[in-house]
């Protein structure tokens, strides 16, 4: 059931009340960071967070219940947008929804131990914006035909309204912000006519030079890079980290591959009506309880169609602990969230082409050791050529598969993004967000460096 407008209004007050204490210069916890964190650590690591009004972040949580074509947002916004406990025992399971990666963000920055106020010293520059929150008045409201005009209004402020030297210093080649939706949500041509779907936020010159953060980015542009989907799991200490994948490693693997989604049932040729086909035709035929690696099942299907898994995690995370192989073929777009739930129960990830992951988080899944957790079908041999998945799976060596589960394994810290105030322990074991953190340092300063030897 959905909240009423007082407790939206009780979430917004939580929200505001706490990032407004947490002021990086009046914030214990944050002084207590800096005090165990010296110059030396923080050397071309310190980050200016912008003072950005609440229109253009806290104020846009208003709107979470505002259109009704997408699902009521409010209660994602709770525990700083981890959305609500799985159960009220839970410490690690949350009702995440990844369009609440913004705020998470925003909540993490708080406690980044090489804060400074002092925008000169900056070696980035982090824009609080909740561009995603944002733009939902142009995909569904009513300024659908003026999308062109999303982020004018924060590069006026940015530029003429408040310390435009912060900006001008590096003419926004410093500056990074995080979108909690795909880029190409963010790429409609400048003045489009007819309007398609899309803001044209990444496509106005102003940002050319700003680091966005997009949880899927497109191939040739210089400014975006993709960062992971957030899953249901926030882990507070290195305990419950610990804990979680020591289970994932004793899991019981009686299924050979799975597929957690929806889609699949249209005529027309495509991956995933291959994949249900043959997933069907496998569990139907004689030869199951009698294939050459004893799995109970060769395919087992989670029907996530109508949105049905996007909260509740104990859906699909139950049969992806029981499944050596977890199926991500590309949908709307290449990218899943349905990647990192995967590996978050090491489940070996089988892709159908190299957008889905491999050329996106480079960050936080490397490039080189790619083989070495993942398998790679491409998708034209299986609906055009008739290769059969479960056949290339199943002529894959026991004992690399176990490998291929260690890397899998290695690879569930990366990509977590642990709870806010968690652990010391926990803090010193990097995650999604501290990797991110890591990549935007370097993407700028590479840039910085590139553009001193133009100069």
């Amino acid at each position: 059931m959905a909240p009423s407008k007082p407790h939206i209004s009780i979430y917004i007050s939580i929200i505001t009340i706490f990032l407004l204490l947490l002021n990086p210069t009046k914030s214990e916890e944050n002084k207590n960071l800096k005090s165990t964190t010296t110059e030396n650590e923080c050397e071309q690591r310190w980050i200016h967070i912008r003072k950005l009004p609440p229109k253009f972040n806290l104020d846009l949580l208003s709107n979470c219940s505002e259109y009704t074509f997408l699902d009521d947002l409010c209660p994602y916004l709770a525990n700083h947008g981890l959305g609500q406990k799985t159960h009220n025992r839970s410490h690690s399971w949350y009702r995440t929804d990844p369009s609440m990666l913004e705020l998470i963000f925003h909540r993490r920055m708080l406690e980044y131990p090489c804060l400074t106020e002092d925008p000169k010293t900056a070696n980035a520059v982090y824009l609080p914006y909740y561009a995603a929150f944002d733009s939902l008045r142009y995909l569904y409201g009513p300024e659908y035909n003026s999308s062109e005009q999303h982020g004018v209004h924060l590069f006026h402020f940015l530029t003429k309204e408040n310390h435009p030297e912060i900006w001008n210093r590096h003419s926004g080649h410093d500056h990074f912000l995080v979108m909690a939706r795909p880029a190409w949500d963010f790429a409609q041509p400048l003045d489009n006519d007819p309007h398609l779907w899309g803001t044209s936020f990444l496509e106005l010159p102003h940002f050319f030079n700003v680091t966005a953060l997009t949880l899927e980015s497109r191939a040739w542009p210089w400014q975006e890079h993709a960062v992971p989907y957030p899953t249901s799991f926030h882990p507070p200490n290195l305990a419950l980290l610990d804990s979680w994948i020591q289970r994932v490693r004793r899991s019981k693997r009686s299924s050979l591959a799975l597929f957690a989604g929806g889609g699949g049932f249209s005529a027309t040729p495509n991956i995933r009506r291959s994949i249900r086909m043959e997933c069907d035709n496998d569990n139907n035929s004689s030869n199951v309880n009698g294939n050459s690696f004893g799995y109970e099942k060769l395919c087992e299907t989670v029907d996530c169609s109508n949105g049905v898994c996007e909260h509740d995690p104990i859906r699909f995370m139950k049969p992806m602990l029981g499944a050596n192989f977890c199926l991500q073929p590309p949908g709307d777009t290449p990218t899943r969230k349905s990647t990192f739930d995967a590996i978050l129960a090491g489940c070996i990830p089988v892709f159908f082409e190299d957008l889905s992951a491999k050329s996106q988080y480079s960050w936080h899944l490397p490039e080189n050791e790619f083989e070495g957790f993942s398998v790679t079908i491409p998708k034209e041999d299986v609906v055009f050529k008739g290769l059969k998945i479960f056949d290339v799976l199943q002529r894959i060596p026991r004992a690399r598969v176990r490998r291929m589960r260690e890397k899998v394994l290695e690879l569930i810290p990366r990509v977590v993004y642990r709870k806010h105030n968690s652990s010391p322990g926990l803090r010193n074991k990097k995650d999604a967000f501290d990797l991110t953190i890591d990549g935007t340092l370097n993407k700028i300063r590479s840039r910085l460096q590139e553009l001193d030897l133009v100069l």
